[in-house]
Parts: structure tokens; C-alpha cells; sequence
């Protein structure tokens, strides 16, 4: 059996927690699945929608109340990763019992360490919460120091930094409950992004992505398969195109030449093509595996997915 880490879009878990309680028990469905044949899954997920909204329940309340302030962005993340995790672990246990299997599942709050020096500090590209008209933009610019952009046409938002993830704090807590037969959630939406100042870790206002991230859980567990998951079942080169081609399985050398191409999405299918490419070339034998989240049990097997391997 196999070691897997399974990164899980935000998008796929909802934008409220009702939403969410709903959609996490579809999504136990095919985790179970791969847990029933034996394999050791870590879980990681996205969180974009979810943090994007408790950042703004706390900008709305400050506004309303001068005694209120702002919630730091590494806090709401925190936040995020609990709330998301209880959610989780909760639906994949019911599923479990109804199976008759006994397996614990444990999710970890997780930071995940950053270079302060990351050139993508001084090059804030990630849009957060909400969305607000140029005037309160500038103003907020002025009054909180926050870079702020304009959206794709549908107002101004907040952009904070995304690094690259240098290593994970928890990840001999994360192989402990591994190896102790545990299902553990963690870096949940990329981690809680830290930088190390002596003997102090501290919270920066960034994101990291979430398929980086899980990308290093999987290297730092030995992981034998990066799962990631998303909402097509195949990844494609000429997208949407007549002569769009699904791929069963893509070398890193041919992942490099599409990239070269501009065959993905920044934003969307790029960084986890990337990340494909970052596990499979970590160590010999490593494969990842994009395929939909419905279909991950055929993709292991390669009746569904797009394999990425290191020649």
C-alpha cells in the first residue's frame, strides 16, 4: 500500500460553513475509498473562500465599531485550518464508521516556514477578501499600508504576498500520527505562513499556495504519490480548444516544454503542474497524480488522471 498526500481545492469545500458541511461529506466519499484499500493519506486543502471570509467578518465588525480592530491575516488563516479541519476530519470519520473501519483523524494546525527575503515580498499578487470601490481602496492604502489592485474588472482588493514554502514546523507531529495509524489534515490552505526571527517564529501576511505546500508535506513524509485534486479529470494541453488533448501521463521534461508553450492557466493549472513536477523530480520512483476529486480511486490506477513522472 502507499503513502499518499491528497491536496484538496478550497473551492470544492465551499464559501459558507453550511455549504461546507455539505460538500465535506461528499468529498469523504472517495477519501474513504483510498483509506479502505489500505493507504496512508495525509490531507491537505485550499482555503481562498474561507479565509476570504472570516478576513472580512472582522473588517466589516471594525468598521462598525472603533473598539474593534482587524484580525492579523496569519490569525484568520489559523482560523481557517480549524474550522475547516473539524469539518473535515468529522465527515471522514462518519464515513469511516459506516464502513466499519476504525481509524482516527487528527488535524494539525500547521505553520509552514518562508524565506523573509522571498522576492515575492516585494511583490504582493494574491487578491484576498473582499472587494471595495478605488476611493476606499486608496483610503485604506493610506489608513492600513495594504497594496491593494484592481481585480479583473470587478472592484479593488487587498493583495498580499505568496512565497514559496521552505519547510513545514509540524512535520514530525505530522509523521508521528502517521506512522501511528492516524489520517492527518495539515497545511491547510498553504499553511500558516512564518518567518524565523531568532528563536521566534512569526505570522507574515501572505498565502502560500497550496499545492506548494503540499508538494513539501510530501517530500518531508516520503510520501509515494501527490494527489492533487481538482475539477477536471485530466489535465489538457490546447484547453478549450478543437484540438484540446487530455493527457494520461506527462514526463517532467515534456510538463516543462507545455509550460514553455503556455499550455496552463497561471493561477490554475501552472502551480500545480509545477507542483507535479517538484515531487516527481524530489526522488526516484515519486509520482503525482492531477485528477478530479471524484475520480481518485480510478486515478491511482491510471483509469483516470494525468500521471506525472521524472524520466
Amino acid at each position: 500500500m502507499s503513502r499518499i498526500v491528497i491536496a484538496l481545492g478550497g473551492n470544492a469545500l465551499g464559501s459558507s460553513a453550511q455549504e461546507q458541511l455539505m460538500l465535506v461529506r461528499q468529498a469523504s466519499k472517495p477519501i474513504a475509498d483510498l483509506i479502505e484499500q489500505g493507504h496512508e493519506l495525509v490531507l491537505a486543502h485550499g482555503n481562498g473562500p474561507q479565509v476570504g471570509m472570516i478576513n472580512l467578518a472582522f473588517e466589516s465588525r471594525a468598521a462598525e465599531e472603533s473598539d474593534i480592530s482587524n484580525m492579523p491575516f496569519p490569525e484568520c488563516g489559523a482560523m481557517s485550518q480549524g474550522y475547516i479541519g473539524f469539518h473535515l476530519q468529522n465527515a471522514i470519520r462518519e464515513e469511516l464508521v459506516e464502513r466499519s473501519i476504525e481509524k482516527p483523524v487528527a488535524t494539525v494546525v500547521t505553520q509552514v516556514l518562508v524565506d523573509k527575503n522571498d522576492p515575492a515580498f516585494k511583490n504582493p499578487t494574491k487578491p484576498i477578501g473582499a472587494f471595495y470601490t478605488e476611493a476606499e481602496a486608496r483610503e485604506m492604502e493610506i489608513k492600513k499600508g495594504y497594496k491593494m489592485e484592481e481585480d479583473s474588472g470587478r472592484g479593488w482588493r487587498r493583495v498580499v504576498p505568496s512565497p514559496m514554502p521552505v519547510d513545514v514546523i509540524e512535520k514530525d507531529t505530522i509523521r508521528t500520527l502517521l506512522d501511528s495509524g492516524n489520517i492527518v489534515i495539515t497545511v491547510g490552505g498553504g499553511g500558516i505562513p512564518v518567518v524565523s526571527e531568532g528563536n521566534v517564529l512569526k505570522g507574515v501576511p501572505a498565502v502560500i499556495d497550496k499545492d506548494y505546500a503540499s508538494c513539501k508535506v510530501a517530500e518531508l513524509i516520503d510520501a509515494d504519490y501527490l494527489f492533487i485534486l481538482t475539477a477536471v479529470d485530466r489535465v489538457a494541453v490546447n484547453f478549450g480548444k478543437p484540438n484540446q488533448k487530455n493527457l494520461e501521463q506527462m514526463s517532467t521534461s515534456t510538463a516543462y516544454k507545455y509550460i514553455a508553450e503556455n499550455q496552463f492557466a497561471p493561477g490554475s493549472m501552472l502551480p500545480k503542474v509545477e507542483a507535479a513536477i517538484r515531487f516527481a523530480e524530489s526522488k526516484k520512483g515519486r509520482k503525482a497524480v492531477i485528477a478530479s476529486l471524484e475520480k481518485a480511486k480510478e486515478a491511482l490506477v491510471g483509469k483516470s488522471g494525468t500521471i506525472i513522472y521524472s524520466e
